[in-house]
C-alpha cells in the first residue's frame, strides 16, 4: 500500500507548497525518463497550479505532457470546463507548454466516444505489466461526499477494472455526463496528490486518513505505486488525531 505522507500548513502557503512539489517531480521525471506525464483536476487545485507553476522556476514546460484526471463533457467555452481554466493559466505564452500536449477531451462527441477517444489519447502515456498508463504524478481533489475525480461513492465505477478511461452519464453531481480516469489508473501513477483547505473538508480527511471503514470513501481509495500526499491546512487536518509534519 502507498505511503501517507501529511503536510500541515498555514493556508496561505499550501498553494505554494503544492506547486513547489509538481515542479520538484516533474524535474525528477524529466531528469529520469526524459518527460513528464501528469493528470490534472479542476476545482481549487487548478487554481493552485495556475497560478503558482508559470512563475516556477527550472521547469521544461516542453517536455510535460498533461492530462485531465476527469472532466465535464461541456464546450471549451463554460466556465465548469477544466480544460478552459488550465488554458487560461498555461497557454498563450505563459509557459511553454506545447498546446498539443495538453490533451483535452471532446466535447462534441457522446460520452462514450469522449471516453473512448480520450482512451486513445492517454495510450501515449508508458503503461505497467498489466496494460495501464503509469502517470508520474496524478493531482487529485476530494469533493464533500468524498468522491475523486469522477468517482463517486457507491457508483459502480468505483469497481471499474479494465477500462482506463470510462465515461459516466449518471454523475450525482452536475452535469451528469463526463469522462473519468479509473483506479486502475490512478494506482498505478507514481505518485499522487490531494490538495485539501479549510474546516468543510475536515471530516472527510479524517475518514480517508484514519478512518477504517468496510466501504471507505473513493478518496480513500487512492493506492499509487508509490506515496501519496496530502497538502492541508489547519482547519482542514483539525479532526485528524495522529501528528504530522509540517513544511
Amino acid at each position: 500500500m502507498a505511503a501517507k505522507r501529511v503536510h500541515v500548513l498555514e493556508t496561505t502557503a499550501v498553494p505554494k507548497a503544492v506547486a513547489a512539489f509538481v515542479a520538484e517531480k516533474s524535474k525528477q521525471a524529466v531528469q529520469d525518463r526524459g518527460a513528464f506525464y501528469i493528470g490534472v483536476s479542476g476545482g481549487s487545485v487548478a487554481k493552485f497550479l495556475g497560478q503558482e507553476l508559470p512563475t516556477a522556476e527550472g521547469i521544461s514546460w516542453e517536455k510535460w505532457h498533461v492530462y485531465f484526471c476527469d472532466e465535464r463533457l461541456v464546450p471549451f467555452d463554460n466556465d465548469d470546463s477544466t480544460y478552459k481554466l488550465y488554458k487560461e493559466h498555461w497557454l498563450g505564452g505563459k509557459t511553454n507548454l506545447p498546446e498539443n500536449q495538453l490533451y483535452a477531451i471532446k466535447p462534441d462527441l457522446t460520452v462514450d466516444e469522449a471516453a473512448k477517444d480520450y482512451a486513445s489519447q492517454v495510450d501515449k502515456v508508458p503503461k505497467n505489466d498489466k496494460g495501464f498508463p503509469v502517470f508520474d504524478l496524478l493531482v487529485l481533489g476530494m469533493g464533500p461526499d468524498g468522491h475523486t475525480c469522477s468517482l463517486f461513492p457507491g457508483h459502480k465505477l468505483l469497481d471499474e477494472k479494465s477500462l482506463a478511461i470510462a465515461p459516466i452519464s449518471d454523475s450525482p453531481k452536475p452535469p451528469p455526463c463526463r469522462v473519468t480516469m479509473t483506479f486502475p489508473v490512478i494506482n498505478s501513477a507514481r505518485c499522487a496528490l490531494f490538495a485539501s483547505t479549510g474546516a468543510g473538508k475536515a471530516d472527510n480527511v479524517m475518514r480517508v486518513l484514519e478512518g477504517e471503514e468496510a466501504n471507505p470513501l473513493p478518496a480513500a481509495r487512492v493506492h499509487p505505486q508509490g506515496e501519496v500526499h496530502w497538502f492541508l491546512d489547519e482547519a482542514a487536518a483539525g479532526k485528524l488525531t495522529k501528528q504530522y509534519s509540517n513544511m
